[in-house]
């Protein structure tokens, strides 16, 4: 196997660090602050296609493969990995549900728009009562003559306050568990969808996440993504690729706060030498860099093989979603002790990288639940 990245896949890693430097690391604390993310940054993503990433041309997207949107996104994470978590969600669940599973008439209203920027997506899975139990959703759709009746609350909605569309899995046979639950596309506007207050998070505070309210929410038969009552294993399938989103973010906060470790080591001095001269110090930034670089390549792994094999990379995607999440927040963890008292403070980006990563164990699947599906993979082929 070839572990080189292409010209190609070189040109879109580059163009995105550059992104990341030159436009949010130095607004990182701003947006931290005022918990959003400013218009102008979701122009700019718009402008260089970050929105169509997987997109075909015909619909305006850049029409990538999935390591290179991967690049893309630890890139953008280590610049803000609440506006990280946002586009991965946008691309590899909002745009590939309408891309692989949507009619033609669906590609045909909403993937140009969705790669252009116009309407940004949000994925509607988790509810109040149902987290890792996805197939537990009590969100019902009542089917009638011509459309679909939806009424249920979701919640921890990503991006749900800036969102156009929305990715929506509810249950349309209430007597037969996760084999009764279909997927919708919903617009924002449609009668009968409310908004929650936005969540106080402790990380990624430039995300806007909100629970989403259907009340007798109408919506048109032709909206159904995929086969009536075959919604779960649709979620399924996406929630691979969003756990290489996921992936993509924790490595991007774990390059972030090593690079300011190893930074911060070269200037702070102590017993009048820098503090990298010490051995402990030394030792904690090689397993830093060991990890991060283990992280990056099953990451990466991972995203290949999801390309050429799908469902069959299940076992790839956890792993690596499982590895790189616990990687970021140990690295973290190592960033802010070698900073000592100043990593405790909001003057240096380590105590946020230290909050971002926390959330990286949780989101696409707790480590727990990364753990269960590897291991019944285990005795397979």
């Amino acid at each position: 196997m070839d572990f080189e990245l292409g010209e190609d896949q070189i040109l879109m890693r580059d163009a995105a660090r550059e992104f990341a430097e030159k436009k949010l690391m130095p607004i990182g604390e701003k947006m931290d602050e005022d918990e959003a993310i400013p218009p102008e940054i979701f122009k700019e993503l718009s402008e260089l296609g970050y929105c169509g990433m997987l997109v075909p041309e015909k619909y305006g997207g850049l029409d990538l493969d999935l390591l290179s949107v991967t690049c893309v996104l630890e890139e953008m994470a280590r610049g803000s990995a609440g506006l990280e978590l946002g586009l991965s969600v946008h691309n590899n669940l909002c745009c590939a549900a309408v891309l692989d599973y949507g009619s033609e008439h669906l590609k045909d209203k909403y993937l140009e728009r969705m790669a252009s920027g116009e309407l940004y997506g949000a994925y509607c899975l988790s509810e109040p009562e149902s987290g890792t139990d996805a197939g537990s959703l009590s969100c019902f759709a009542e089917e009638k003559v011509d459309k679909f009746v939806l009424n249920g609350t979701k919640s921890w909605v990503t991006s749900a306050g800036v969102a156009g569309v929305f990715i929506v899995f509810a249950r349309t046979d209430k007597d037969a568990g996760s084999k009764g639950i279909s997927c919708f596309i919903v617009e924002k506007d449609t009668p009968g969808l409310k908004l929650g207050a936005k969540e106080r998070l402790l990380g990624i505070k430039p995300s806007d996440t909100r629970d989403v309210i259907f009340k007798d929410c109408e919506i048109p038969k032709e909206n159904l993504i995929g086969e009536k009552n075959k919604g779960f294993k649709i979620a399924l399938s996406l929630l691979n690729a969003g756990r290489i989103g996921a992936a993509a973010q924790g490595l991007g906060i774990a390059q972030a706060a090593y690079e300011e470790a190893y930074k911060y080591a070269q200037e702070r001095e102590q017993f009048d030498q820098p503090i990298a001269n010490f051995q402990i110090i030394q030792f904690k930034l090689v397993d830093m860099a060991m990890k991060i670089e283990a992280a990056r390549l099953m990451t990466y792994s991972a995203a290949w093989n999801r390309e050429k094999y799908g469902e069959k990379a299940a076992k790839k995607c956890s792993m690596a979603k499982l590895f790189a999440s616990e990687t970021a927040n140990w690295v973290a963890n190592q960033a802010l002790q070698i900073h000592g008292g100043y990593g405790y403070v909001k003057e240096y980006p380590v105590e946020r990288y230290f909050r971002d990563a926390r959330v990286t164990e949780i989101g696409e699947g707790t480590s727990d639940a990364q753990r269960m599906v590897i291991y019944r993979s285990l005795g397979k082929k």
